[in-house]
């Protein structure tokens, strides 16, 4: 092996460590988990993982409508909080 290919080969590894670090070809792939949370006075539902709201609602039993319509089309689950954060109940509409 020449010097040129060692090098080469030295910086494609350093390439990949970096990528690696940083996330990137990560095989982990995001959710479609809904989050029926509570929201200021009201309720929400919220993607796994998203900071911000699909869409809000004044009452829970609205939001789990809302949700359940997302995770259905998605294949994925409905995670239902309580008023205190906690979670009461998971419906699961995977294959």
């Amino acid at each position: 092996m020449s010097k040129k290919s060692s090098i080469i080969k030295a910086i494609q590894k350093l390439i990949e460590a970096i990528l690696k670090a940083l996330g990137q070809g990560s095989t982990k792939k995001r959710t479609w988990h809904q989050h029926v949370v509570p929201y200021k006075e009201d309720w929400a539902v919220r993607r796994e993982g998203n900071k911000r709201i699909t869409s809000k609602h004044r009452k829970q039993s609205t939001a789990i409508s809302k949700a359940k319509t997302l995770a259905k089309r998605h294949k994925a689950d409905v995670i239902i909080h309580r008023a205190s954060g906690g979670i009461r109940d998971r419906i699961s509409y995977t294959d």
